[in-house]
């Protein structure tokens, strides 16, 4: 592992250095190594262990989820793919990884100010780990939906290598900077829709980032989640995605009681000026939401706060477990799985959620809450209908670069990184590769199942699309 502390004392031209010399050990061109299949271990065993402590009652739910295609395998398998990466060489340079870095995961919300942000938004398997991790996980994710979407394999790989070219673009300039301009730099997706050179499909991008940010009010929410009759405020049922707990949902009896309680409890964990503004507001609700591919079977809850005059505010707690990236990048250094969820955010984003905090339970459990969005911008699905997935893959390179440069040394990256194509290019061949892998693995999903090993729930089509982004 490089020894970051005493690199940072060193110029940026000494730290450039430093990084090519690293591609004596770790080759760039050896990023295009795939795992060996022989000896590999049977990746639906590694799923089934891997979900021991999530709720067993929705586990046919995740399986109904990531048997719809490879792409949606791989949204759910970063447990799988996190085992393969630890057996490939990599570079030694750290950074606060995502952890589950597919395309999927990043996307556009409001900022308070009303301005259409890009970023990373999903930090469940948030960690410290090799940066070569997150960029091939993104890389592969791009070449299954591409292929998942109609796209030639050549296509697909094109789209995979742009991801990387912009990642290591980025990275350059970014080394450039000084810390401050560095840590606060955003990515202007304004900009980059506009550079689009087709134009039909750059006024499409330009009209779903107006309505991304046309009203950032935190009550969007609200008449599509719930109901209120003039007394009281309900969160509206969705089975058997959003649901309220009863005797039959809520065997054990507490679950209602849980999210109330730790709801409470994650008011100390914000900054103390949060506080005052969270305490204008009253829990009024809760209710069970199932969420996104590769969480379902953790607790999820949805709470519904109203103030004295009927303004409403959603928040999310959401079950931490420990990161899949753990056994192999090592343990985390916060004791409260939800405090490493939050810390790696803030790292990772430019603008966090003011309401992020967290919280445990009696139990020893842990969670994290955050403020319930529904602002982001088009689905991957719209993305990937046209020839806008390649637009969206710089997007997803050039941000992961900027989410990396936060915690990792940009001159160290770009150093290793260099100018020529050599890294771009093998990443793109080991995304073909592992997209290949991943399929292999997709099928022996679908025979356990026609096996009668795992059970699917009957979902409806817009649960489980080929790209559904439900958190």
């Amino acid at each position: 592992m490089t020894d970051l502390a005493a690199l940072r004392t060193l110029p940026a031209n000494r730290r450039r250095e430093a990084g090519k010399d690293l591609r004596d050990a770790a080759p760039r061109s050896g990023n295009a190594a795939l795992p060996a299949l022989q000896g590999r271990g049977d990746p639906i065993a590694l799923l089934l262990a891997t979900s021991a402590q999530r709720i067993q009652s929705l586990l046919p739910v995740r399986w109904a989820r990531m048997v719809a295609s490879p792409f949606t395998f791989l949204r759910g398998a970063a447990a799988v793919m996190v085992r393969d990466l630890a057996a490939l060489p990599a570079s030694g340079i750290r950074v606060q990884a995502s952890g589950d870095c597919h395309l999927m995961n990043f996307g556009v919300y409001a900022s308070p100010e009303g301005r259409p942000v890009f970023d990373l938004n999903d930090f469940d398997e948030t960690l410290s780990a090799p940066f070569e991790w997150d960029v091939k996980r993104l890389a592969a994710s791009l070449v299954l939906a591409a292929l998942d979407s109609g796209h030639a394999p050549a296509a697909a790989k094109d789209m995979a290598r742009a991801a990387v070219t912009a990642y290591r673009l980025r990275m350059a300039e970014l080394a450039d900077l000084d810390p401050l301009t560095a840590w606060s730099s955003r990515v202007d997706i304004t900009a980059m829709a506009q550079g689009i050179s087709d134009l039909a499909v750059r006024e499409k991008e330009m009209a779903l980032l107006a309505k991304a940010a046309a009203t950032p009010s935190a009550g969007d929410d609200f008449p599509r989640l719930a109901d209120h009759d003039g007394r009281e405020a309900r969160i509206r049922d969705a089975p058997p995605l959003i649901y309220h707990f009863d005797e039959e949902t809520d065997r054990q009896g507490q679950a209602a009681l849980r999210a109330r309680a730790l709801f409470t409890r994650y008011r100390d964990t914000l900054p103390e000026e949060r506080r005052f503004l969270i305490d204008r507001y009253q829990l009024a609700d809760v209710a069970f939401k199932v969420v996104g591919v590769g969480s379902v079977g953790t607790f999820c809850a949805i709470g519904l706060f109203i103030d004295p005059d009927g303004h409403p505010l959603f928040l999310q707690v959401k079950e931490a477990m420990a990161s899949a990236l753990a056994p192999y990048a090592g343990a985390s250094p916060y004791a409260n799985q939800g405090q490493r969820v939050v810390v790696g955010q803030r790292v990772l984003q430019t603008v966090s959620d003011g309401f992020l905090g967290w919280a445990a339970d009696e139990a020893g459990r842990y969670f994290y809450i955050r403020q319930l969005k529904d602002r982001r911008m088009a689905s991957a699905s719209t993305l990937m209908e046209s020839d806008r997935l390649d637009f969206y893959a710089t997007l997803c390179g050039t941000t992961l670069a900027r989410a990396h440069a936060r915690s990792g040394d940009a001159a160290l990256i770009s150093g290793y990184l260099g100018t020529s194509g050599t890294f771009d290019d093998a990443v793109a061949d080991f995304a073909a590769g592992y997209a290949e892998i991943s399929a292999r693995d997709h099928g022996l999903l679908k025979q356990a199942i026609a096996d009668g090993q795992l059970a699917v729930a009957d979902l409806p089509c817009k649960a489980k699309g080929k790209a559904k982004k439900a958190d």
